[in-house]
């Protein structure tokens, strides 16, 4: 691995505390790896001997059933995935595949459990992590439980445009299918959602949306802290757990409530 790439996931919370000693020995065996767009990482009911750090290009999470399949979450720089597999050493519940050209960084799943044992603030910091993805995933069975697709679409709308800057045009990073995969919607009710939203001065040209009442549009979505991340941008190095420790005690964010 390249002094630079063991540089950049070092900043992770995940890695920040972990000893000179332990750190060395789970990159030791480290792999460094490119993928093409489209690329299958991993399928579900695999066994996990790596755990994988995307440090350029986006990775969807997906989960399958018969002939369905679901976009369970989409990762950009600097990310880890299937941590809880490669903690238990088991099968992994989600698949993995590339959606641009990516480049991942993979861990020796068997010594990174060996560090957990050896260093007792690794682990702590490992259960942090899982703690936020925890805590990451309530987020989201509430959002899809409590809300209407229209809600879901404002708030993320509202998400991407804290985290492009808070102007008044973002760019959707993903296809729509992709978009209304995540959100729980079929491709036609995301249409129909967006249609909805055109009264609160939505309007979409292509992967372009023009937030054009952001005012209006918190009106309709009622963000709220104990669901909702809409966490503005701190750089692109840091895991669920950081996202997790903001909003701030005080710190109401893009006009969100706390109930």
């Amino acid at each position: 691995m390249r002094e630079s790439d063991a540089n950049r996931i070092r900043q992770l919370q995940l890695l920040a505390t972990i000893s000179d000693e332990a750190f060395a020995q789970i990159t030791r065996g480290a792999l460094v790896q490119t993928f093409p767009a489209g690329a299958n990482l991993i399928y579900e009911a695999d066994s996990v001997d790596f755990l994988y750090i995307l440090i350029d290009g986006m990775v969807e999470l997906q989960g399958h059933w018969h002939d369905k399949e679901s976009t369970l979450a989409v990762l950009r720089p600097v990310s880890t995935f299937i941590l809880a597999a490669v903690v238990l050493d088991a099968p992994a519940l989600m698949a993995a595949r590339t959606l641009s050209r990516s480049q991942i960084v993979m861990l020796p799943a068997e010594t990174f459990r060996a560090a957990m044992r050896e260093d007792p603030g690794f682990a702590v910091a490992v259960a942090q992590e899982l703690s936020g993805c925890y805590r990451g995933l309530v987020r989201t069975i509430k959002n899809h439980k409590l809300r209407s697709g229209t809600e879901r679409l404002a708030n993320y709308l509202l998400t991407q445009q804290v985290r492009q800057g808070g102007g008044d045009t973002i760019e959707l990073p993903y296809e729509k299918r992709i978009l209304a995969s995540l959100l729980d919607l079929t491709p036609e009710s995301l249409s129909r959602a967006f249609a909805q939203l055109d009264k609160y001065g939505v309007a979409v040209t292509g992967s372009r949306v023009v937030i054009g009442n952001p005012a209006g549009l918190r009106k309709l979505a009622r963000p709220n802290a104990l669901i909702d991340n809409h966490q503005p941008p701190r750089g692109d190095v840091q895991g669920k757990a950081a996202k997790e420790l903001w909003p701030l005690p005080g710190d109401r964010g893009c006009g969100m409530e706390v109930e």
